[in-house]
């Protein structure tokens, strides 16, 4: 993987996968917290380049072979992590998303999840911080993807399903895998926002989900309408280009996180997040990727 890694005197880290860059962005999440927005977590989004110009990272994905996809998604995770412990503020969660249907079993999970475990280290983040984002993609079996789930949630890292409501099959999903949070489908809760009868929906979903202790976002939010409804509706966070648009690490979030105490929805019950004063956590022997030429 190291040899797909470029390090960069700033400390930020850039990908190389065939005649692609990719870089990492960040995009904010925010929680309500009485009656002020404040940024709790960030989700990493991948950014592909080729010749400098910017590609659809859903076309570089479908130009990628499926026998690739594995150690793709592996390299872009690696960057988020890399990325984040340089540019994020140190309290902040971080969501990364990851594929169940390239988990065919417990093996491969289990390596993923190790070879994370020395990037979080390398990277000076703890594991508690880490928002594990299940994607809508179909596993290879209903029992590998029980599996995976339960390697994440056994290496301390909290659970996130993607995409709620964009199927039918959603509601089981949350049974089956228990997240700690649930990201409503950006469409989907725009459908419903539109109609009393709709809202009057989302509204007692989000209640039952609060009730069972999941926290919910709602995501692409792009209007102030949104906004004010995604709070009458009792949502934990929102996120979208009404409130902050994805930045190409290195970013400028680092401020935010300066003197402002996390929201309880940030870190988990009994947490204490270093300080942005703090000194960095300890570093391991191994160093990701190479850097480039001074």
């Amino acid at each position: 993987m190291s040899e797909h890694i470029i390090r960069h005197d700033d400390g930020t880290a850039s990908g190389v996968w065939g005649v692609h860059t990719l870089q990492s962005a960040f995009q904010p999440i925010f929680a309500f917290n009485e009656g002020k927005l404040s940024i709790v977590a960030f989700e990493g989004l991948i950014r592909p380049f080729r010749d400098g110009e910017p590609q659809s990272p859903m076309t570089f994905f479908n130009t990628c072979p499926a026998g690739d996809r594995l150690h793709i998604e592996a390299l872009t995770r690696t960057l988020h992590l890399l990325n984040a412990g340089v540019c994020l503020p140190e309290e902040a969660s971080i969501f990364v998303n990851f594929d169940p249907s390239v988990f065919t079993d417990r093996g491969v999970a289990d390596k993923a999840l190790r070879d994370m475990r020395l990037v979080l280290h390398e990277a000076g983040i703890d594991p508690r911080r880490m928002v594990c984002e299940v994607t809508e993609q179909k596993s290879a079996s209903q029992e590998a993807l029980y599996s995976f789930v339960e390697a994440l949630r056994a290496n301390g890292f909290r659970i996130a399903v993607d995409d709620y409501g964009a199927d039918e099959s959603d509601i089981n999903r949350i049974k089956e895998l228990k997240p700690d949070i649930v990201k409503f489908d950006a469409h989907w809760i725009t459908q419903l926002m539109e109609s009393g009868a709709g809202f009057a929906l989302l509204t007692t979903m989000v209640r039952s989900f609060e009730q069972q202790g999941i926290r919910t976002v709602f995501e692409g939010l792009e209007e102030g309408w949104q906004l004010e409804l995604a709070e009458k509706s009792g949502a934990s966070m929102v996120q979208g280009f009404v409130l902050a648009r994805p930045e190409l690490a290195p970013t400028s979030f680092r401020v935010f996180g300066k003197g402002a105490p996390p929201p309880a929805t940030a870190t988990g019950a009994g947490e204490t997040p270093a300080g942005p004063g703090a000194a960095p956590a300890a570093r391991g022997a191994r160093v990701f990727g190479r850097r480039t030429a001074s």
